[in-house]
């Protein structure tokens, strides 16, 4: 996928930015994170001016992107639309989403489909088997790359300069006792990760959650994403983890390889 970036200077800032929209997605994150809210909430959450935020909702909601239920404001499916487009813009999205149904009615445990872009990961698609743990992915929620199976296969198949890249804009920020935060040890388990071809999360991301995840890849060795099966400990650990999930990682993504090869 595009890992293409907004001009910034030294500083990490945004050449040249645009007031307004920056404002508007200021007010869109907060009713996200918020749930939605009330003009003077969100002018409280975002340090905005009630009138600015007024505003701004006002011609969300014109253009379908803002509800008002009361005097509360929510998301609108206008982004469920843009979201559904954006996704079927991905390689083979077809097969893909098959394959992450079977891969999760087969272990049992919650299968996905990852992606990096901006040097995040985020959720294509997501299907929990019969055993699936709730978890606070779905379609759309991204995540730091080091601290996930499917983050650290993605890593491994990009150049060094790209890594260092990430690591520049995000760090390796700890989300358990088990993240890696050191750069050095990052690269060295992302070596071993290309020799065996497949990654895991040790409780890296969520204590007592482990995961499995193999790389995918365009003929031309550019990066997709990654398939990854996730449970918790005492199911995963063993012959699961070792043997049986990375072979059939291997196999499904193969599969799906070879179907965008062939397209």
């Amino acid at each position: 996928m595009s890992n293409d970036t907004p001009d910034r200077t030294e500083g990490g800032k945004i050449d040249a930015p645009i007031k307004s929209l920056g404002t508007a997605f200021t007010i869109i994150d907060a009713l996200k994170e918020n749930d939605g809210g009330r003009v003077t909430e969100i002018a409280a959450e975002t340090g905005l001016s009630k009138s600015a935020v007024y505003k701004h909702l006002t011609t969300l909601a014109a253009h379908g992107y803002v509800v008002k239920e009361g005097d509360r404001y929510q998301l609108g499916l206008q982004f469920l639309d843009l979201g559904g487009y954006v996704r079927d813009q991905f390689p083979s999205t077809n097969i893909i989403k098959t394959k992450v149904r079977e891969l999760a009615v087969e272990t049992g445990e919650v299968a996905q489909c990852m992606t990096e872009q901006h040097g995040k990961s985020a959720v294509l698609y997501r299907e929990a088997g019969a055993n699936g743990v709730p978890s606070r992915t779905r379609p759309g929620t991204q995540m730091y790359l080091h601290q996930t199976a499917s983050g650290k296969a993605i890593l491994s198949q990009l150049s060094i300069e790209r890594v260092d890249e990430i690591i520049g804009r995000h760090g390796l920020p700890r989300a358990t006792e088990a993240t890696i935060t050191d750069r050095d040890a990052l690269v060295e388990e992302l070596e071993t990760i290309r020799e065996r071809g497949v990654a895991y999360s040790v409780g890296e991301s969520t204590e007592g959650l482990y995961a499995v995840a193999a790389p995918m890849t365009k003929p031309d060795g550019t990066v997709l994403g990654a398939i990854v099966v996730s449970g918790p400990n005492h199911r995963m650990r063993g012959s699961p983890m070792d043997d049986e999930y990375p072979n059939l990682l291997l196999s499904l993504v193969n599969e799906i390889e070879l179907t965008i090869a062939h397209s």
